[in-house]
């Protein structure tokens, strides 16, 4: 908390929302407060160096730091310190980093940070506040303003706790999650009087007012070239072995083994890393399957790896969760309403993991990072006037690629028809919330994946990092909602990785991900290494709705008085009329709202009343 008009934060306040945060840092609690400015942690022990870190962490009683982070290419940052200041106190907790670093480059800092953070700064000099986020919104930061007070937390419901923050529900975020089943408005929630961070971006709050910029954008002018292909592929591989190591700082972790190329990447990463002594670590496989529901070849897959890098292996059955299981259930409640019906299955997962670990290496990342597009870099190549390039690869590309027809099919389709499979604008909508919103212009303005400093040769590999659906997933996995002490990591998020792929000719190594099959030679079985990249056969909902025959969803249900505004009921069709996956992920977002509106106003008093007996 800090009040930018100097009046004293209200220490029994921080210390209730302070206590209320213990189910996500169970390891430690403690509070500062000095006039103005109060700040308060619960510690999750995640990594080595963290067995002793106390938070909030100070340095010479001037600068004092919250922050939930974990910081890559450690010794980097401290070269950086030596040369910057060649008697700095010598430090070692991600905390203690990012305050040397504030300490050293003011809020400049964050431009040198790499990893997964969000943090706060008090600056008692200049009686600012200094926020940030980082690159890819890993890690949640929320905040609000209550008159001159400047309220934050990376756990929303902790911001929702404070006596004067209302239940007004942000209309723009609702049109937004029925029509694309989460906000896409990275700077808001679901609640008119909560903000969000977005990523790469900074906050600084002072008597003056707040202060937001950005950071960071994903690279668009990197170029690397070598004479061999080897030295990419051995480039790579140094680059993914560095940001394995740097997520696998801990005594046991678990990775998500989902069958495919790009998890068990990964793991066989993580599996040579923890073989050396130095870096040993506990690996265990977690893998969702789909038996009986439907014929699953992923949980085959994902045993053959397991097996082949001897790491132990344990398979959740997704089927087993009903639609809307458990949607009453405080334990498994989302502070935002979720466009997933079977959304108790994170929960199931995430409590199967943490029996045994606290960290979870994930392989989400390099589809975007390898989407492949010969069209702009064969007008690059004529751009720059490289038709040594263009003669060499366009070639080898077309005795490559199977068929020219696909590509020819999609582009007629776009011209003369519509897809198929896409859904259509909702007519459940309310016509005067739809109106006042603009929904059907917003509907067109999200058809296609924005534009922020178009790549030249990789567009969508670019522009896709940038979508909101990545700090949606981030935020849904975090331990605040789970209420499971995981954390999840992202090695080919790591910005090494990140820049490096960005800048790399998209031909050959990018085409059917040839750069990462090459580098796993040898480490991965070869029905997974040369498996080739195919959309999921089966949706679970679609399943699910199609076993549940006498399900007449939404005649079922009881409608929240909330909805009225929002949705018209006799609009709705039953789900089991629908074969569109797509359709239908559109048409049961009104009861994922409903259910979400019932239970949130429901738990609203239990939380408060947890808070006030802290």
């Amino acid at each position: 908390m800090f009040d930018r008009k100097g009046a004293p934060v209200d220490r029994a306040l921080l210390r209730d929302l302070t206590h209320f945060l213990s189910y996500v840092g169970p390891d430690a609690l403690d509070t500062y407060s000095n006039g103005c400015t109060g700040l308060g942690h619960t510690m999750l022990r995640t990594s080595r160096e963290s067995e002793r870190e106390l938070q909030p962490a100070s340095l010479g009683e001037q600068l004092w730091i919250t922050a939930d982070a974990r910081i890559d290419c450690r010794e980097e940052l401290k070269r950086e310190f030596e040369k910057a200041e060649p008697n700095y106190r010598r430090v070692t907790t991600d905390s203690a980093l990012i305050l040397q670093a504030y300490a050293l480059w003011g809020e400049e800092c964050v431009r040198r940070l790499r990893g997964d953070f969000a943090f706060a700064i008090w600056d008692a000099r200049r009686k600012t506040l200094f926020c940030a986020r980082d690159h890819f919104g890993l890690k949640p930061f929320y905040y609000a303003e209550v008159g001159e007070l400047f309220l934050f937390s990376n756990t929303l419901n902790c911001v929702r706790l404070h006596p004067e923050i209302s239940d007004e529900l942000n209309d723009s975020a609702i049109g937004d999650f029925l029509l694309f089943g989460l906000n896409c408005d990275l700077t808001t929630t679901t609640f008119r009087d909560i903000r969000r961070l977005p990523p790469a971006h900074c906050l600084s709050v002072s008597a003056e007012g707040i202060r937001i910029s950005r950071y960071w954008s994903a690279p668009t002018q990197g170029t690397i070239r070598y004479r061999h292909a080897d030295e990419y592929v051995e480039h790579f591989q140094f680059l993914i072995q560095a940001a394995v190591a740097d997520r696998l700082r801990t005594d046991r972790a678990g990775i998500l083994l989902s069958g495919g190329l790009d998890s068990a990447a990964i793991a066989a990463t993580a599996r040579e890393i923890s073989g050396n002594p130095s870096g040993a670590a506990d690996l265990r496989a977690y893998t969702n399957i789909y038996e009986p529901l439907i014929s699953d070849r992923d949980g085959t897959l994902a045993q053959q790896v397991a097996d082949f890098l001897n790491i132990p292996i344990q398979f959740l059955e997704v089927d087993a969760c009903k639609l809307f299981e458990r949607w009453n259930d405080p334990e498994s409640r989302s502070p935002e309403p979720v466009d997933d019906p079977l959304f108790a299955g994170l929960f199931d997962q995430y409590n199967l993991i943490a029996r045994d670990c606290r960290v979870a290496l994930c392989g989400e990342g390099s589809d975007n990072l390898m989407h492949f597009q010969m069209l702009p870099y064969a007008k690059h190549m004529v751009r720059t006037r490289d038709f040594i390039g263009l003669l060499r690869e366009i070639p080898s590309y077309l005795r490559l690629r199977p068929s020219v027809w696909p590509g020819i099919r999609r582009r007629v389709k776009g011209v003369f028809g519509r897809d198929p499979s896409a859904a259509i604008f909702p007519s459940w909508l309310d016509p005067d919330f739809a109106r006042r919103l603009e929904l059907k212009a917003r509907w067109r303005e999200w058809s296609e994946l924005p534009a922020y400093r178009p790549h030249p040769i990789r567009p969508i590999a670019q522009a896709s990092l940038s979508i909101p659906h990545w700090a949606n997933m981030f935020e849904q996995e975090s331990p605040g909602v789970t209420r499971c002490l995981v954390e999840t990591r992202y090695p080919f998020l790591d910005l090494r990785v990140v820049n490096y792929l960005l800048a790399l000719p998209p031909f050959p190594f990018c085409f059917e991900k040839s750069l990462l099959r090459n580098a796993m030679a040898g480490r991965l079985p070869e029905s997974c290494r040369l498996r080739p990249k195919t959309a999921p056969s089966f949706d679970p909902l679609v399943q699910c709705l199609q076993q549940a025959k006498a399900m007449g969803l939404p005649d079922q249900v009881q409608w929240s008085a909330d909805m009225n505004g929002y949705v018209k009921h006799s609009e709705l069709k039953p789900l089991r009329q629908e074969r569109n996956p797509e359709q239908i992920a559109l048409d049961v977002r009104p009861l994922c709202l409903n259910f979400w509106l019932q239970s949130s106003r429901r738990v609203r008093y239990n939380w408060r009343a947890e808070v006030g007996n802290a």
